[in-house]
């Protein structure tokens, strides 16, 4: 389990992140959601190790993050940031495969996690295509496959990271994106997500996080937190929150 403990990240004098205590849970998914500049980013640079706290800890299983070794903690921990930068023209498995760097599995077995972390990316019809020919969204989601692939099959004690995975997809790949991450935390792993669509985030998401200014605003069940006080304080957004007709999670209807 990933444990953040009044974390506290300062740049320069700057103060970006502030106060946040949270646990990431086997099984579920954290959506975070806030403003831009809100320290979204931040939180995932420091949840990950990419980030150096400049008070508070993070914990990786009552451990502190810094003292997992490389690659113990990426047979633990995987993130995909915002934008992942790849100039090389490999082949789309070549690429889903450097998630499976820090394992000793064997090529038979990892070949068959590169196909099914494809597959569950929604991306299998693009094995053998060049890396560098794809579409900036099928980009997106050969690396949300290489990073189930470096925690394939997922399962507890497994932490994933992701930084707006959603951003450069058309509206049937974010929903089958989220799916994939929902799937993923069902086996027993641990989601965090930062996303910026409300609905996807009340539709795919356990518990979200409202960050404002750095600091938390709100930490709860989407029906907790999708309350129309709250997206007004926080986004500036007068909504009417209803319930969806057939999944009974909040649905938000911008007046």
């Amino acid at each position: 389990m990933l444990e953040v403990q009044q974390l506290r990240v300062q740049r320069g004098a700057a103060v970006v992140l502030d106060e946040v205590s949270l646990q990431l849970l086997p099984g579920q998914v954290l959506g975070v959601l806030g403003p831009n500049g809100a320290g979204k980013s931040t939180l995932l640079g420091a949840l990950s190790g990419e980030l150096a706290a400049s008070a508070g800890q993070v914990l990786l299983d009552g451990r502190a993050l810094a003292d997992w070794p490389g690659p113990e903690r990426a047979r633990r921990l995987a993130v995909l940031p915002q934008t992942s930068t790849l100039d090389f023209a490999f082949r789309v498995e070549d690429v889903v495969g450097m998630g499976r760097l820090p394992h000793s599995s064997g090529r038979e077995l990892d070949r068959q996690i590169i196909a099914a972390a494809l597959a569950a990316a929604d991306a299998a019809y693009l094995s053998g295509r060049n890396y560098l020919a794809l579409s900036g969204g099928e980009r997106q989601r050969v690396h949300l496959a290489r990073v189930l692939a470096q925690l394939w099959p997922g399962g507890a004690g497994q932490t994933l990271l992701l930084d707006e995975p959603t951003s450069m997809l058309d509206p049937l790949h974010q929903h089958t994106t989220l799916q994939a991450v929902r799937d993923f935390a069902q086996r027993g792993a641990a989601v965090l997500v930062i996303v910026h669509d409300l609905n996807l985030a009340a539709r795919y998401c356990d518990r979200l996080l409202l960050l404002v200014n750095g600091r938390p605003q709100v930490l709860g069940s989407p029906d907790e937190v999708l309350q129309p006080d709250n997206l007004k304080a926080v986004f500036g957004l007068d909504v009417l929150v209803q319930r969806h007709p057939e999944r009974d999670h909040p649905l938000i209807v911008i007046r």
